[in-house]
């Protein structure tokens, strides 16, 4: 059951760097899933586990990495 609470932490962690980086819908939920377990892998790994943890994950760093992944995928996706 904690799989399904870090899917949840990790589609929200998504969505709120889709919404800050202005890409959030149009990469849909399933992009904002990804972006979050991605990017709060790729956000404590590059700033450390500080600050509130959800589902197993530091809030922070990770909202910071999901903004970069989702930076990066837009602009490698963005130049059809």
């Amino acid at each position: 059951m904690s799989w399904l609470w870090t899917i949840i932490v990790g589609g929200v962690i998504g969505a709120i760097a889709g919404a800050i980086a202005n890409k959030g819908e149009s990469m849909g939920i399933i992009f904002n899933v990804i972006a979050g377990l991605v990017g709060s892998s790729l956000g404590q790994a590059l700033f450390g586990s500080w600050g509130p943890a959800i589902g197993g994950m530091a809030v922070i760093p990770s909202i910071i990495g999901a903004i970069i992944v989702v930076a990066v995928v837009s602009f490698f996706l963005g130049r059809r």
